[in-house]
């Protein structure tokens, strides 16, 4: 495995460099927060797993030592562990009350193929959505993905198939062409 490009970066973070800890959003938080949305499907929600994850990163810089995974496929381990916290929250959820229920119509500037794929991705199976938000969307080689869900390279690779599939499926079924 060859050097990580962050290792120093997260060596100043932990020796509490204020510029390092601001490079290290600037660089990260993007992809973090995208991953977040993806997976939540709520932006308020993914903005809240973004920091709580940048909290982590400060709590344990110091002592990050870079084992068999890159940091960047730590964080992203961290923050898809964060999002299945919450999904987990939501259906532990039990009330007597409904929610009042949001207009379902797309708002005027949103492009409606996005959306459905957005939906879409939603609707597949868990492990393979992580799977195709962390190649496709995330653009991560197949052995970082591979290392972030700790799973084998042919592993992940199966996981894509079967999610394209699904994908194609759903939006074969409700029109969309790719």
């Amino acid at each position: 495995m060859s050097a990580d490009p962050d290792d120093e970066l997260v060596r100043r973070v932990g020796a509490g460099d204020p510029a390092a800890v601001q490079t290290l959003v600037a660089r990260k938080l993007p992809r973090i927060l995208s991953l977040a949305v993806r997976m939540l499907g709520d932006a308020a929600e993914a903005e809240d797993v973004a920091q709580e994850t940048f909290v982590r990163i400060w709590r344990h810089a110091s002592s990050w030592r870079r084992g068999n995974a890159r940091f960047d496929s730590w964080i992203h381990r961290v923050t898809l562990n964060l999002c299945y916290d919450r999904l987990r929250r939501r259906r532990e959820l039990v009330t007597d009350d409904l929610p009042d229920m949001a207009d379902p119509s797309p708002l005027p500037d949103a492009r409606e193929e996005p959306q459905r794929i957005e939906q879409a991705l939603q609707a597949i199976a868990p492990r393979q959505r992580e799977a195709i938000i962390l190649v496709y969307y995330q653009e991560m080689s197949n052995i970082e993905a591979a290392a972030t869900l700790e799973i084998s390279v042919d592993a992940l690779e199966s996981l894509l198939s079967r999610g394209r599939r699904a994908l194609h499926m759903i939006l074969a079924r409700d029109g969309v062409h790719d």
